[in-house]
């Protein structure tokens, strides 16, 4: 029989500990040929990479960020599933536990430098319901090695998002500085004819509007401003400036102001720019939502269920001056047999 003493479990504890990380840790790397191997994706850091690393780790990042993207998680910024190689030569993988944030595996390229130090600031300004804290308070080394670690995450894929916007940075800035009118011609000659063409399909109602409303705020607004003017508190740090709604007045539809258009910019965003693509953040029917609301509240220009217009959506409130004046009621469709051929004979 074994006495139970101070001295017998301890050594039982730690025994029982040894075992598990051997059988947890160890063994997976030693037995996993993949975790040996790079992945085709990967990529070594750079010496200004390594330190925003060492500062991410530093400052506790990992607590909120993940850098994994597992089959039964996929979220709005995957871009493609974890692998073992992506993390070759990486000790310690900074895989995180919790998701307060969101996942920065793949987020190199999502949004430009200009972005980042933004967010780093004040995350606020560029995600009004962000509640990470500010780091307003880290000097420009700092901050320039963090952006760069950001936007390694994703590694080779990551380089080449990072690489588009930089290729696309110096024709919006020269669009900008060439004035308002040769901006916005720039911006809509990169919009596909039959986006231009195309109004928003769903009717503007009280709720509709309202949920536009709170996606500007809580996506748009802190960019773009309250009232639409480019002027939000991120626009310190941006260049270009995030757009000004209100000039689209002086093009009108005619000139590209259409629902369409704006969806478009929404879900893809403007590449070189602040801005980014919603597609895998908002739906569809939030994206025509926030449309409506920029194009009635600061365009001032709205074609909103107009022509040219198919078969409306099944989904779709009605138009309370369009209710049927009868009180008779619809008549159901029976099914009925099929009247005999001449094969049923």
């Amino acid at each position: 029989m074994i006495h139970m003493n101070a001295k017998t479990i301890g050594f039982g504890t730690t025994a029982v500990v040894v075992t598990v990380y051997l059988a947890v840790v160890v063994a997976p790397g030693r037995t996993n040929p993949e975790m040996e191997q790079p992945s085709a994706n990967y990529r070594p850091r750079t010496a200004l990479e390594e330190q925003g690393r060492q500062l991410y780790i530093q400052y506790g990042c990992q607590y909120c960020h993940t850098q994994y993207v597992r089959k039964y998680d996929w979220g709005p910024t995957a871009d493609r599933i974890a692998q073992a190689g992506d993390y070759f030569d990486d000790y310690a993988p900074q895989l995180g536990s919790n998701r307060n944030g969101p996942d920065l595996s793949q987020e190199g390229g999502q949004h430009t430098d200009d972005w980042h130090r933004a967010h780093f600031y004040n995350p606020r300004f560029t995600r009004p319901e962000s509640f990470m804290p500010p780091f307003k308070y880290l000097k420009e080394p700092e901050i320039r090695a963090l952006v760069a670690y950001v936007q390694s995450l994703g590694g080779r894929r990551a380089d080449l998002r990072t690489q588009r916007q930089w290729r696309w940075r110096p024709q919006a800035i020269a669009a900008y500085e060439k004035g308002v009118d040769e901006n916005i011609r720039w911006i809509h000659g990169h919009v596909p004819k039959g986006w231009l063409r195309v109004p928003n399909p769903y009717p503007i109602t009280d709720a509709s509007f309202k949920s536009g409303e709170l996606i500007y705020q809580r996506h748009c607004l802190s960019c773009h401003g309250p009232v639409g003017d480019g002027q939000g508190p991120a626009v310190a740090f941006l260049y270009p400036p995030p757009f000004n709604f209100t000039t689209l007045r002086r093009h009108g539809l005619a000139g590209g102001a259409t629902g369409g258009m704006l969806y478009y910019q929404i879900m893809n965003g403007i590449t070189g720019t602040a801005m980014p693509a919603f597609k895998q953040e908002l739906e569809s029917e939030k994206i025509w939502d926030v449309s409506n609301y920029v194009a009635k509240q600061f365009i001032g220009i709205v074609d909103a269920n107009t022509e040219p217009r198919g078969i409306d959506s099944a989904y779709e409130p009605p138009d309370e001056l369009t209710y049927p004046k009868t009180t008779e009621r619809i008549p159901e469709i029976v099914d009925k047999e099929p009247a005999p051929t001449k094969e049923d004979d």
